[in-house]
C-alpha cells in the first residue's frame, strides 16, 4: 500500500508565497514522475507541474516563472514552491506519483488527499 500525504496549503494574500510538500510512504520499490495537479471550483483538474526521477520538469503556462517543482528522491518527497500567487491560483492542490509498489507488478498511479490553497485579492 502506498500513501501520499500533502502539507503546506493555506490562505495567503496575492503576491505571497506558499510551499507545498508531498511525502510518499509505504511499500515503494521506485517512483517515476511526481506531479502537482489542481482543481478549482467548477473547473476540471489540471496538471500544474511535473518532475521526472531524473529532475526534468514541465509546467503549465500560467505558472511558469512563478512556481518551482523539486523532489528529494531519498525522502520520496516532492515540493511545489509557489511565489507571486494570484487569486486565480486558488484551488485544491493534489499530489500524484507513478509508483512501483511491488516487484510483481508495474507502476501505478497514486494520489494524495489534496490541500487547499486560497489566495485573497
Amino acid at each position: 500500500q502506498v500513501q501520499l500525504v500533502e502539507s503546506g496549503g493555506g490562505l495567503v494574500q496575492a503576491g505571497g508565497s506558499l510551499r507545498l510538500s508531498c511525502a510518499a510512504s509505504g511499500s515503494i520499490i521506485s517512483i517515476n514522475a511526481m506531479s502537482w495537479y489542481r482543481q478549482a471550483p467548477g473547473k476540471q483538474r489540471e496538471l500544474v507541474a511535473a518532475i521526472t526521477s531524473g529532475g526534468s520538469t514541465n509546467y503549465v503556462d500560467s505558472v511558469k516563472g512563478r512556481f518551482t517543482i523539486s523532489r528529494d528522491n531519498a525522502k520520496n518527497t516532492v515540493y511545489l514552491q509557489m511565489n507571486s500567487l494570484k487569486p486565480e491560483d486558488t484551488a485544491v492542490y493534489y499530489c500524484n506519483a507513478d509508483v512501483r509498489a511491488s516487484i510483481y507488478r508495474g507502476f501505478g498511479d497514486y494520489w494524495g488527499q489534496g490541500t487547499q490553497v486560497t489566495v485573497s485579492s
